[in-house]
């Protein structure tokens, strides 16, 4: 298919207006909520006008100042025409709408045409279309012109010389298309019973006068509104764009280098569903502030405008709130007419004068004082770094539209010095690696060259491709080596095929193959089903439809939207003949794999006695929880009821597994936890409630600590509610912290940890042990030289920089300094307490 240059054209409709096309007719609707058939009654006018609007509505939506279009209606009361106005005749055929670009009003105004009680004659709406026409494009020449006919075909004619007008026609280089209401159409073999004589004559008028008229078509209505909506990909030509393509280095070596004089184009482009506008209704206060006509409501009387009402586009504006936990800043889009409180934006408003530019860097925000880094200093052109066989290319590795690469079309030296190139790579079956640079300081962008050989001209196929640091590399254990821990390789496992299995899939493979799945040419032979070319996205197509359907119908429940066009669902199903071939595979596949529905599984509720867990919970499993005895003291060490003989073995607990399994494989469940558990029941019971209160002791609470692993908040505000074990509980709750991140699967229990020290921190300083948060939480940084110990931080910082280690904890500790810092001399005063801390120390820990 040709391209041809987008826009750049008029179209001119002639409309029959005439009392015949007052006649009303039935068409089917889509079926209602309940399946129930639908119907609506409209005129041959309504209808014949549906396809006007529709072509219409593409030129608004295409938004082309290029797009321009007319309408002439004939059979009109009055008469209002360019030759009339000169030569007279030509009676009740009037120009309704000059040739310009069409907007929303052009709809409106067709929208409320309505059949005459005159008739008028097509060939005089002809000529004068035609002069109007050809007046329009002596001014454009380049443009091209078509006239469109709608009519029923019910009206008197007078034929005349019609082969003087068709030459006319043909001098102006305007082409015709014909629509009929109910016209004879032998391609959908669409036939009317019971046409009057003067249609009859009047299609075999029509029929002769677009022969003689070259590229003029003549079809009925019915077939033509639903070709409109065909879905289509509409080719034209994109703007040669001027660059160097360059093999070498001419800055510094010129005479080693080759740079040819190249025009760039596009040869694919991305298509993407037209975006969406929110509208929200005014009140006549705000009319005069907005670039809209209002729109009034009268009172029920029929009196003066009690309100004015308009529909008005809503605007984004931005706002930049910093959030209540101080960790970043965000900017916050909000409608023009929503209220929206700080409450909800979550925190404090700031200007954007106050903010410094970031950029993202893996999970940190790397600021950037001048709102932009320097940019890198490239010059404007196509340089070729190297080149690599064809067959290495990997076609996953193209990202973005494709570009034609052209010699210079003014330059034969240029064209030919291009086309060497390309047929020696073409015939090396080599690919080249480019450096593109759209302009000046642009960004480089690396991409692939391809030689592309036409009938009448070579060039390149360029496509870009991702730096190396784009791209993600992921590798897998093969599926089919499987090996116990002993290190043999199984060759028997339930996930490993066998090999009733593997013909089975094989089968099922075949069966579901699509490449000779389309429709039988003359020879019976099957074409491939799906076809790239006649693919179209749906979200595209059919949101466009909605769109221009949304435009012209008053009540979208009277008439709802058509249902889309055959050629957009046509792949949404497979065909049917291959499911039929598949059926009985895919039932083979299903015994022999053993498929079956895995019901639902139902949570079973736990005894009273048992802790729940809820669905997701992060928590460990404390079964193995004991109650001490009430006298004895929550302060002092773990009591030898609490430290279970954990004796049980791998094979014991294999043994209390449900169901058997392969001892050698390596697919057995393995716990988050560094913790074990009882074998059976027995082993640990829980203890019955009692009405009095008592406090569960943590069986992973090390020897001579008073605060344990499992719930280690909770342990610490009951022991420093009791006021003579606060130092003690200090020390303990550093250490559980950073015996807690070091374990596996420690960032589940990151939030849990900040917390710990966000608390930790606060009970020192109401506690009087500033001196302990700063030197048992962080590294000595005083002048006092008698104050002395390790800083359980500093080891917590050490081990979790080492390998392994926790990094990322870390740096959530590095993101809540706000809230961990050293306790200074300022604060420490405001809180009646002393510390040898100054804020320079402060700041040479964290940046160390």
């Amino acid at each position: 298919m040709p391209s041809e240059r987008a826009g750049y054209s008029v179209t001119l409709f002639i409309v029959d207006v005439s009392p015949t096309m007052g006649t009303m007719r039935t068409l089917d609707l889509p079926p209602g909520p309940n399946g129930e058939t639908r119907t609506k009654k409209v005129t041959h006018l309504q209808w014949s006008l549906q396809f006007a609007m529709l072509k219409i509505q593409e030129m608004i939506f295409n938004g082309r100042k290029t797009d321009q279009c007319g309408v002439i209606l004939f059979g009109t009361e009055e008469t209002d025409n360019v030759i009339h106005w000169k030569d007279g005749g030509y009676d009740h055929v009037t120009e309704f709408l000059r040739i310009e670009q069409p907007n929303a009003d052009t709809l409106a105004k067709l929208v409320a045409l309505r059949a005459s009680s005159v008739s008028g004659d097509p060939v005089d709406a002809l000529i004068v279309g035609a002069e109007t026409l050809n007046n329009f494009l002596t001014k454009k020449p380049s443009w091209s012109g078509r006239i469109v006919l709608l009519t029923d075909g019910e009206g008197p004619i007078e034929i005349g010389d019609w082969e003087a007008i068709a030459r006319k026609l043909n001098t102006f280089n305007v082409r015709i298309t014909i629509v009929g209401v109910d016209f004879d159409d032998d391609e959908i073999d669409f036939r009317e019973e019971g046409k009057s004589h003067i249609k009859r004559e009047n299609e075999a008028f029509y029929h002769k006068f677009t022969s003689a008229i070259p590229n003029s078509v003549m079809g009925t209505l019915s077939f033509a509104l639903q070709e409109i909506t065909k879905p289509e990909i509409k080719q034209t030509r994109s703007t040669l764009m001027a660059t160097v393509l360059s093999l070498g280095d001419p800055s510094n070596n010129p005479l080693e280098t080759l740079e040819i004089i190249v025009k760039t184009s596009k040869c694919t482009a991305f298509a993407r569903p037209k975006s969406w506008k929110r509208f929200a209704p005014r009140d006549g206060k705000h009319t005069e502030e907005m670039d809209v006509d209002p729109l009034p409501t009268k009172g029920g009387d029929g009196g003066e405008d009690t309100k004015k009402i308009v529909w008005a586009q809503l605007k984004m504006r931005t706002e930049f709130h910093v959030e209540r936990d101080d960790q970043d800043n965000h900017d916050e889009r909000n409608e023009d007419n929503m209220d929206v409180d700080d409450a909800k934006r979550g925190g404090a408003k700031v200007e954007k004068e106050q903010l410094v530019r970031g950029f993202k860097y893996g999970s940190s925000y790397v600021p950037c004082a001048d709102g932009q880094f320097e940019r890198l200093s490239s010059q404007k052109g196509i340089s070729i770094c190297g080149f690599f066989n064809a067959d290495n290319f990997r076609r996953e590795h193209s990202i973005g539209e494709v570009q034609y690469v052209w010699a210079d079309p003014r330059s034969p030296p240029q064209q030919v010095a291009l086309s060497s190139l390309v047929k020696a790579m073409d015939k090396l079956n080599m690919y080249a690696i480019t450096r593109w640079v759209n302009r000046d300081g642009s960004d480089p962008k690396m991409g692939v060259l391809a030689p592309c050989r036409f009938q009448k001209v070579d060039c390149f196929l360029w496509v870009q491709m991702p730096f190396a640091d784009d791209v993600r590399k992921y590798t897998f254990s093969p599926l089919l080596n499987i090996s116990n821990r002993k290190g043999e390789k199984v060759t028997t496992h339930p996930y490993l095929p066998n090999h009733e299995q593997t013909e089975a899939m094989d089968d099922l493979v075949d069966a579901m193959d699509l490449m000779q799945a389309g429709e039988k040419d003359d020879d019976g032979n099957r074409s491939p089903w799906y076809d790239t070319r006649l693919s179209y996205n749906p979200s595209i197509h059919r949101m466009k439809q909605a769109l221009l359907h949304g435009a012209i119908v008053q009540d979208l429940v009277a008439d709802p939207l058509p249902p889309p066009h055959p050629e957009l669902t046509k792949y949404f199903e497979p065909p049917k003949h291959v499911l039929k071939r598949t059926k009985e595979v895919a039932e083979t596949c299903r015994a022999v794999f053993a498929v079956k529905k895995v019901p639902k599984r139902v949570a079973r509720p736990r005894k009273k006695d048992h802790m729940r867990v809820e669905d997701g919970d992060d928590e460990v499993l404390l079964l193995d929880r004991v109650v001490p005895s009430p006298a004895r003291p929550h302060s002092q060490p773990e009591a030898s009821s609490s430290q279970i003989q954990r004796q049980t073995s791998l094979a014991d607990a294999k043994k209390t597994d449900a169901g058997p399994r392969d001892n050698d494989s390596e697919t057995e469940p393995e716990s988050d936890e560094d913790v074990w558990l009882p074998p059976n029941k027995t082993s640990a019971k829980l203890p019955t409630p009692s009405p009095e209160p008592r406090m569960v002791v943590d069986s992973q609470r090390a020897p001579g600590r008073i605060i344990g692993m499992a719930t280690p908040l909770t342990d610490f505000k009951l022991n420093t509610s009791q006021g003579d074990v606060v130092s003690k509980a200090v020390e303990d709750l550093g250490w559980v912290v950073k015996e807690v991140v070091l374990r596996p699967f420690a960032h589940r229990r990151h939030a849990e940890m900040i917390e710990c020290l966000n608390e930790l921190r606060e009970v020192c300083l109401q506690e009087d042990e500033i001196d302990a948060w700063n030197r048992c939480v962080f590294p000595l940084y005083s002048y006092d030289s008698d104050v002395t110990g390790d800083s359980i931080l500093r080891e917590l910082k050490n081990a979790c920089m080492k390998d392994p280690g926790n990094a990322a904890f870390w740096n959530e500790v590095k993101k809540h300094r706000a809230d961990l810092d050293l306790i200074t001399v300022s604060e420490a005063a405001k809180h009646g307490g002393k510390s040898n801390i100054i804020d320079k120390f402060t700041e040479e820990f964290w940046s160390n």
